[in-house]
């Protein structure tokens, strides 16, 4: 290998370790499966169906509604609806 590749990769291989360890709020769509006592179930980014709760004040969803979700800073244990999806 010559000099130059091998500066190039090793940066690649820097800014990569960096990416995988950036925690960061994401916000996605998903939809309302079902509804339990404990909250509403969604579809997580994942795919994955998860109880979350509904932190907006005063509003309630139902089956099949399109939903905002969030998970603050990558952690699923936070994750919950954020907005609800104009039809």
């Amino acid at each position: 290998m010559d000099f130059q590749t091998e500066i190039v990769r090793s940066i690649q291989l820097m800014f990569d370790q960096k990416i995988g360890r950036y925690k960061a709020d994401k916000t996605y769509p998903s939809v309302v499966k079902g509804i339990s006592r404990k909250g509403y179930v969604i579809l997580d980014s994942a795919g994955s169906e998860r109880t979350v709760k509904c932190c907006i004040p005063n509003v309630s969803l139902h089956v099949g509604q399109r939903v905002f979700v969030k998970e603050p800073m990558g952690d699923l244990r936070l994750i919950h609806i954020c907005g609800v999806m104009e039809k």
